[in-house]
């Protein structure tokens, strides 16, 4: 900026300047307005960078149903009937043929709306409205791009109250968890995109050769079109909002498949993004929501409009995506699930890190892709931790934050609901197995509410010792259980953690930080917090994924807002008036002697890449030699 200014500065203050006192009188003139007229030009500047970095307020109001005195039907029997075509919820104009799918708040069973599923030709429709919006929209600006993320970020902060409201209402999570899981990751997010995703995003000059030294060679980050997020239900904003915000700051349009169970919130959600979209000045059909049920799915995921696939949740249905999307080779990242471990290596203050366990372990009810399921304690402090938690755990209270006590007034809860209780059957079966191989077992069962009936609940819950052969070791949980594995050695802690078929996330606690960094590394995982939880997802310029059947790919930080782009290679001559590249007349077609060909280019090669500077000048002069011939 002091250069511009002085460039424009530079005519109007003079060059020869005399001695005698008129000339002087003319400097002090002339020095206090060119000086004036600087400041009013920088001034102007910096108003204009505002005025295109400024955040647009705009207003998107909250649905009824986030007000925690809003009432409903409870659906009967819902978490039996989840998603069914019930006729007691479905609306008077009724489709021949059509679908629907049936939302309810999980923590009450109260009825939240009833929704056309997408068929295969609005599914279409869709991918192509993006389509068209995108080839608009990859012509912005990064300042354009930004102003559109920092409009999304007051909003989100201006209106976070609403919005975990809307979260816990669609999920049955706690307010807290809402503000950790889904408001402050989701800034963190925005955070780094906005200070970091144009570095990431612009032209890089990559290193070159001695042979090609007299080119220049550039990577560049180009749109890809129309791309494609399948998200899971236990973040609906973040998970909503983190593929979207990521796609469109890479100037692609995004079409957003999100799970039956939060329909309801990630329609508000993205509706937000529209909006903003809208006010900015931006097409919003750019963003596109699409809740189909899987015999509709294939028409995301085999689309050839779509030009890259971001899944998030289990590996079952991750694997169908990725079989799916070899239709027309579309690329996919694959977020899958976790089993993650967290050794606690000898000699630990147990009560200094209760805390962090607790909040991994019970975080999001346990519903957390890199929460902790597997505590690996040393024998001889075993006894000590399992105590610890044991008491924390008789004082964790369950329910929703949305309903108001018989009392009236709105419980302090730790525990929210799950999103839905049919997997609680074979929770519970998994849990007993544990119990008749010799666990012990506190809790285990589903939690029938004293006012909350209709409510998915499960008891808060821990389990040891567990052996590392038991089902409860290897599977993923996705629950409020706490699983206690001893170990002997902290070789067998190791092998412990690398024991499952998961490679998620990992966390090593202990006394000595550069024992339990030697330990991190040693973990077959994408991701590891040292004396700490999860962390690495609050830092949004890590990447973030897994090894082994936990998924390939990664999305966060600069791998994962690169894999949204075409990465292409450029080379251009550094001086083209003064060097390009020839074909020598030895190697020009036709050739003239093979023999006097390979002469050249086996010297070409000795020459740059033998070892030893006499064989390569060696080689050099046979290249001259054979030129010349």
């Amino acid at each position: 900026m002091n250069s511009l200014i002085s460039v424009i500065l530079h005519p109007l203050i003079p060059v020869n300047v005399g001695a005698d006192d008129d000339d002087h009188k003319g400097i002090d003139v002339v020095y206090p307005l060119t000086l004036f007229f600087g400041l009013g030009i920088w001034l102007v500047f910096q108003r204009y960078q505002k005025m295109h970095n400024s955040p647009v307020p705009f207003e998107y109001p909250a649905p009824k149903p986030a007000d925690p005195n809003w009432e409903s039907f409870a659906i009967r029997n819902p978490h039996l009937e989840s998603h069914l075509d019930t006729e007691e919820v479905i609306p008077p104009m009724n489709l021949a043929g059509r679908r629907y799918i049936t939302s309810f708040d999980p923590a009450t069973g109260l009825h939240l709306g009833t929704f056309i599923a997408d068929n295969e030709e609005e599914i279409a429709r869709k991918i192509a409205q993006a389509g068209v919006a995108q080839r608009t929209w990859r012509r912005t600006t990064f300042t354009q791009r930004r102003r559109v993320v920092r409009s999304l970020m007051k909003w989100l902060v201006d209106n976070q109250d609403a919005c975990a409201r809307v979260a816990c209402r669609d999920s049955g999570k706690t307010l807290i968890d809402a503000a950790l899981g889904e408001i402050l990751t989701t800034c963190s997010k925005m955070e780094w995109l906005l200070n970091h995703g144009e570095t990431v995003l612009s032209p890089e000059t990559r290193a070159g050769n001695f042979m090609l030294s007299y080119k220049k060679s550039e990577v560049h980050y180009e749109p890809l079109g129309v791309v494609a997020g399948i998200v899971s239900w236990n973040y609906p904003l973040h998970n909503a909002w983190s593929p979207i915000l990521a796609a469109i700051f890479a100037g692609n349009g995004i079409v957003l498949k999100c799970s039956e169970n939060v329909i309801w919130s990630t329609t508000w959600f993205v509706g937000a993004i529209n909006e903003c979209l809208r006010v900015c000045g931006h097409d919003p059909e750019l963003v596109q929501v699409v809740c189909c049920w899987p015999e509709q799915a294939d028409a995301l995921t085999k689309s050839p409009y779509i030009k890259h696939i971001t899944f998030i949740g289990s590996e079952v249905v991750g694997r169908k995506v990725a079989m799916a999307a070899t239709e027309h080779l579309t690329p996919v990242t694959l977020e899958l699930g976790g089993k993650d471990p967290a050794i606690v290596l000898p000699g630990t203050d147990l009560n200094k890190w209760a805390s962090l366990w607790m909040r991994g372990i019970f975080q999001n009810c346990g519903q957390n892709c890199i929460g902790i399921e597997r505590l690996i304690v040393h024998t001889d402090q075993y006894d000590e931790l399992h105590e610890i938690l044991s008491e924390r755990i008789k004082k964790l209270r369950v329910g929703s934050v949305l309903a108001p006590s018989p009392e009236g007034y709105v419980a302090t809860i730790e525990c929210g609901s799950m999103i839905s209780s049919e997997r609680f059957r074979g929770l519970e079966k998994i849990i007993r197995d544990a119990e008749e191989a010799g666990a012990n077992v506190e809790g285990g069962a589903q939690y029938n509410h004293v006012y909350l009936e209709n409510g998915a609940y499960f008891t808060p819950t821990i389990v040891g010792p567990v052996d590392a052969d038991m089902d409860i070791a290897q599977q993923e949980l996705f629950a409020p259980v706490a699983v206690l594995m001893p170990y002997q050695s902290v070789e067998e802690a190791i092998e412990i953690a690398n024991g499952t078929r998961y490679g998620l996330g990992a966390s090593v606690f202990g006394p000595d930080q550069r024992q339990a960094l030697e330990v991190a590394k040693r973990l077959e995982c994408g991701m590891v917090s040292i004396n700490d939880f999860g962390v690495f997802y609050v830092d949004q310029d890590l990447p973030f994924g897994g090894a082994k059947y936990s998924g390939y790919g990664r999305f966060g930080g600069p791998e994962g807002l690169r894999s949204l782009t075409n990465v292409k290679a450029i080379m251009i001559d550094r001086w083209p008036s003064v060097i390009q590249t020839s074909i020598p007349k030895v190697l020009d077609y036709p050739l003239r002697s093979l023999t006097q060909s390979w002469e050249f280019s086996s010297n070409l090669i000795r020459f740059l890449y033998a070892d030893g500077w006499r064989t390569r000048l060696r080689g050099l002069h046979a290249l001259i030699r054979a030129a010349r011939k």
